[in-house]
């Protein structure tokens, strides 16, 4: 599988790659661009078409192409390769170990069972008119392939079988499940097939819904494949696959509770829907939709239920940064039924759909007229949301706006927000960082400074030759191969090469040949300053430890070059 990997990152210009996702300018021989995994404003993000890497200075995050592409689409690492592979032109149908193999069978017969219930909704004018009757155009259900489960207990097992699928990968597919008996059935039987795609449109998984002659309280409505290592619900966000240029377009994603309102919503014109496709909204989902759009509204149910899974989105969707807003529905019970009722109805609601906290400003402050009980009891509601926002503007611009409807002063209301409950937290996505911040320690930062220097500007190499025993161990090791004295694999130290080369990128690529050498040499002797400084540290804990346990010859030697590296450290 390794040589396959190799083939296909080797293949793949990740320059190209990662600019269709992020605008990328030339930084020397490298790239820069603003980060696409956390909020920042002055780029950080660095891309090496050389070593074909890119790493951010902002976050610490870094990889290759098939890492990029699992963070920025939520994708498991065969997904990504699988999409990388057919970029790049590499059949791997019948290369790669026995987990790939599995993977890509699991997609198999997905595709397979897909077709299956194409073709039964194909026989059954019944469903057909049903589908309908609830507002659907035909071109709408081929456009989402939408089928049907028969009623017979193992319709798609029988035909799966048939075409030579073994009925341990349907089970690992979630298509049968094993009875106590031990035998199999199908998961699905009497529903309407919805297929789950996954963003780049490939169908991962269903949900089935139950037919109305077939309704019954002893089970769901609804039914979803189970999770598999091609479906995580939690990641997956139905329809993006065909919406997500729209969102990009409308920076604005509208998010609907299933595949109807979705459906209903697309067909009426609305081209930046989405679903939640029958679970609850995770920061994952977020996550996705925040990449490409800034608003998100929330056009939920309007019943009581769908209430509560409203407030709960816009909760999540404010600790993420999102500008949110909330569709109402004007009497109507969903999406799906305004658009049936009113057909192009929806684009106006969509426009009109009110900010999230005038949304709770009309819910939770109808009780000012109140006793004090009451009007305490919404303000403070109200102020935990306001709390909850990730903006210090946002949060800013609701508290002034909260202090004029309650005519309450803003100092008072800031007061009371300290003290109300924490009814959530902020899990933002990561801030902008300082462009200095790192893990790495003084010593190991520096060291890979000159280092990237070294490896993008030569002839600096012999001003750096005096300092080499002040670098860290592995900086040592980069430097002996780079003037080609080194007999260790280089290949141990590549990634170590890669994010040196791209931070001399990041932060000395706008210099002059002048300022740059000035740097440089403030760099060598920061670096030696730091090593005296690090070892005067380590001799001080030897003089105490000497002295505790009294061991005088210990001490007295530990002493005397305590005085010789401190006067060093002094004419540094």
């Amino acid at each position: 599988m390794s040589d396959t990997t190799q083939l296909i990152k080797e293949k793949i210009d990740i320059v190209q790659f990662v600019g269709q996702y992020v605008r990328l300018n030339a930084a020397g021989k490298n790239f820069k661009g603003l980060c696409p995994f956390h909020k920042e404003k002055t780029p950080s993000f660095m891309v090496s078409p050389d070593r074909q890497s890119w790493h951010c200075f902002g976050c610490s995050e870094g990889g290759d192409a098939i890492k990029f592409l699992m963070k920025y689409e939520n994708l498991e690492f065969y997904d990504a390769l699988k999409i990388l592979a057919e970029k790049a032109g590499v059949d791997i149908k019948t290369s790669g170990n026995r987990d790939f193999q599995s993977h890509n069978g699991l997609y198999q017969v997905i595709e397979a069972a897909k077709l299956f219930f194409q073709k039964e909704l194909t026989a059954s004018s019944t469903v057909q008119q049903y589908l309908t009757e609830r507002g659907l155009r035909p071109e709408t259900i081929q456009e989402f392939e939408i089928g049907l489960a028969p009623s017979a207990p193992d319709a798609l097992m029988k035909a799966m079988l048939k075409l030579g699928y073994p009925v341990a990968q349907l089970e690992k597919a979630g298509l049968v499940l094993k009875t106590e008996r031990g035998m199999y059935l199908d998961r699905f039987r009497g529903r309407v097939m919805f297929p789950l795609y996954n963003h780049f449109g490939k169908v991962v998984a269903f949900t089935g819904r139950v037919l109305p002659d077939q309704e019954n309280l002893n089970f769901g409505k609804y039914v979803n494949s189970p999770e598999t290592p091609i479906f995580q619900k939690s990641k997956l966000v139905y329809g993006l696959h065909k919406t997500k240029n729209g969102i990009r377009e409308a920076s604005t994603a509208v998010l609907v509770e299933g595949q109807m309102d979705f459906l209903m919503m697309w067909q009426d014109g609305v081209p930046n829907v989405v679903a939640t496709s029958g679970t609850a909204l995770t920061l994952d989902h977020l996550a996705v939709l925040r990449r490409i759009a800034d608003s998100l509204v929330i056009a939920f149910d309007s019943d009581e239920a769908g209430i509560a899974a409203s407030e709960r989105a816009i909760d999540l969707a404010s600790t993420v940064d999102f500008h949110t807003k909330v569709l109402l529905l004007d009497g109507a019970k969903d999406p799906a039924d305004v658009a049936k009722a009113q057909p192009g109805r929806l684009k106006s609601l969509v426009e009109a759909a009110l900010p999230a906290m005038q949304y709770y400003f009309y819910k939770y402050l109808n009780a000012l007229k109140g006793g004090i009980v009451e009007k305490k009891k919404g303000i403070r509601i109200v102020l935990q949301k306001i709390r909850l926002l990730e903006s210090a503007v946002e949060r800013s611009h609701w508290l002034k706006e909260l202090a004029g409807i309650t005519n309450i002063e803003e100092s008072a209301l800031l007061e009371e927000m300290d003290r109300v409950p924490t009814v959530g937290s902020r899990v933002s996505l990561p801030r902008e960082e300082s462009a200095t911040s790192s893990p790495l320690s003084r010593q190991e930062l520096l060291s890979q400074r000159i280092i990237g220097i070294i490896l993008n500007y030569p002839d600096f190499r012999e001003a750096a030759q005096s300092h080499i025993t002040y670098l860290s161990l592995v900086c040592q090791e980069m430097y002996t191969h780079v003037v080609g004295e080194s007999s260790a694999a280089k290949a141990d130290f590549e990634e170590a090469f890669a994010l040196a080369s791209l931070r001399a990128s990041y932060e000395f690529i706008d210099l002059d040949a002048e300022k740059l050498r000035a740097d440089f040499q403030e760099l060598l002797r920061q670096l030696k300053r730091e090593y005296f400084r690090e070892k005067r540290q380590k001799l001080g804990v030897e003089i105490r430890l000497a002295q505790a346990q009294g061991d005088e010859v210990g001490m007295a030697a530990a002493l005397k070059e305590f005085d010789v590296v401190s006067k060093e450290l002094h004419n540094i």
